[in-house]
């Protein structure tokens, strides 16, 4: 039987509202992954985070696979090492910072161990109160990172206008190079055009030789929408968003709170 792969979502999709995977959801993870199926976390975080989310949830899948940063980076668990990392060129950080100040958005990168931000605040208390990356504050950005960051995020709480007025200026001078989407209505993903979670998905499959047709991908917001397209089988949670719904093959008829995701995951397993 060809081996298959499963990518996954965290917030609104393999994790419940605690932040926790539901033991309906646990079971059908464990089976499939013993089947000698791999499993793939395939987030916006970025790779300590999501190690941080794999670990702490005691999760121990032989075959398992990190995406961070939308896809500008790809972490083998079982072999301690990225497989695959890109990022932002680094001449274009500090205009992407400075761009933001204008506009009055918070926005923030990160090196190997840190957020770096020109600022703290709001936005970034709001920020970590899920993401736990410690943090370094300072007007020399650049200072602190040794190598292109895998992404930058802006986030604007208040007033989702200006928001896209930020993105729109900001498409416009960095001439489309960058992808640039809401991962939920506060917060705007930026990263390299290359990457995304869908590219994650036909990269990693063409690393361990899956077709993509035996691929899988679940979650439930805009920028989950590439990975859902380019898999085999893309499936929305029910608690998704109206767009993710219209991009995957099929919809959840429960939500990440109540399992919502275990049929799949044992009939991948086929």
């Amino acid at each position: 039987m060809s081996k298959k792969i499963f990518f996954f979502d965290l917030d609104g999709t393999l994790l419940n509202k605690q932040k926790e995977i539901t033991p309906g959801t646990m079971e059908a993870l464990k089976k499939f992954t013993e089947a000698g199926n791999h499993f793939c976390i395939n987030t916006g975080r970025a790779i300590d985070s999501a190690k941080a989310v794999y670990e702490g949830l005691g999760l121990d899948f032989k075959g398992s696979f990190l995406c961070g940063s939308n896809g500008t980076e790809i972490y083998s668990v079982d072999e301690g090492r990225y497989v695959f990392k890109t990022g932002i060129p680094l001449e274009m950080v500090e205009p992407i910072l400075d761009l933001a100040d204008e506009y009055g958005i918070h926005c923030h990168t990160y090196n190997e161990t840190h957020i770096v931000s020109r600022h703290d605040g709001e936005c970034m208390d709001y920020y970590r109160r899920v993401i736990k990356t410690p943090l370094i504050v300072t007007d020399d950005v650049m200072s602190e990172l040794q190598a292109p960051p895998s992404k930058m995020i802006a986030i604007e709480l208040h007033d989702h206008d200006k928001q896209e007025r930020f993105r729109k200026a900001l498409y416009e001078m960095t001439e489309g190079k960058l992808t640039l989407l809401y991962s939920n209505p506060y917060y705007m993903e930026i990263f390299p055009a290359e990457a995304g979670k869908g590219s994650a998905v036909k990269r990693l499959a063409d690393i361990l030789e899956i077709p993509l047709e035996n691929t899988y991908a679940a979650g439930d917001e805009q920028n989950d929408i590439s990975m859902i397209e380019a898999a085999g089988c893309g499936i929305a949670m029910i608690n998704g968003t109206e767009l993710v719904k219209k991009s995957a093959n099929v919809v959840t008829s429960e939500d990440n709170n109540n399992d919502g995701l275990a049929p799949f995951i044992l009939q991948a397993i086929g």
